[in-house]
């Protein structure tokens, strides 16, 4: 209960001005584990982009900010509900980023963006028939930054490692994995997994705290505090230009580690990215 009060905090903090929609009700992934059968699962490829859900003429962060997309760039699209990843490639997620956060689109640089497509929020049955209804849709639009996720089916575990160190040592996140007689419903849900090689999270920025030698003068780590008020440092992953101008107080960071200690602390937490936006809450 705590996470989720503190988290709806950092979203009404963090929202800009003038921002009164919801968050879009999205279905949320949980974890993978041992013991999936992973040949009941399409798989595919976590992009590192920008969430977004287009309701048929509008396209939303899952925050639930408007994108102020270019007319053209959503022109053709379908009249129902879309759910995918705004993305650009891999290791680019700092460009599409700062594309949906600016108030008037950059022109040029949406030429670059693709929506990846992976579900279909309002139709029903399992996602194996969702997913072929995606493909035919998509495929009649004739919008060429418009694209299906690419989903594939694996015979077991041994193989998906071997998809995710391929997927890992390309650049990539990890994988996505949905099950196929999952139906679409908001929240967290076992018919949708995450598999990655490593755990991240998010914490809010509490202080700046100096550094030494050769960071002297600059910020050698960031005191920080997830959810539920466990506080932290983070130091490693920090560039220069970050350590001279650090994320701003208050602001919600994700961190990588390597599980949890004996005490509950993160395991060689490192900085990634300052986040937009919070997570939105469980529903």
């Amino acid at each position: 209960m705590r996470t989720c009060l503190m988290l709806l905090l950092w979203a009404v903090l963090l929202a800009p001005a003038g921002s009164g929609a919801s968050p879009p009700p999205l279905m949320l992934a949980t974890d993978y584990g041992a013991g999936v059968e992973v040949g009941d699962y399409w798989v595919s490829e976590k992009l590192d982009g920008v969430r977004g859900r287009w309701d048929g003429r509008t396209l939303w962060t899952r925050g639930g900010h408007r994108i102020e997309a270019p007319d053209w760039f959503v022109a053709g699209w379908p009249a129902e509900a879309l759910d995918g990843e705004l993305w650009i490639g891999r290791g680019r997620f700092d460009e599409v980023s700062g594309l949906v956060r600016a108030r008037r689109p950059d022109d040029a640089a949406w030429r670059h963006v693709r929506f990846m497509v992976f579900d279909l929020p309002g139709q029903a049955g399992g996602f194996g028939e969702r997913l072929r209804r995606l493909r035919q849709l998509l495929a009649g639009t004739g919008v060429a930054w418009l694209q299906p996720v690419p989903q594939e089916r694996i015979a077991d575990a041994a193989e998906l490692q071997a998809r995710l160190e391929a997927v890992v040592a390309g650049g990539g996140e990890g994988l996505m994995l949905h099950h196929h007689q999952a139906r679409y419903r908001a929240g967290r849900s076992e018919g949708l997994l995450k598999l990655k090689p490593h755990d991240d999270a998010e914490a809010r920025v509490l202080a700046h705290l100096p550094g030494r030698g050769k960071y002297a003068g600059m910020t050698g780590a960031l005191l920080v505090e997830r959810a539920d008020g466990v506080r932290f440092r983070l130091g490693s992953g920090l560039s220069d230009a970050q350590r001279a101008v650090p994320p701003p107080l208050g602001s919600v960071v994700t961190y990588r580690y390597n599980g949890l200690t004996g005490n509950g602390l993160p395991r060689f937490a490192r900085f990634l990215r300052v986040r937009d936006e919070p997570p939105p809450p469980d529903p």
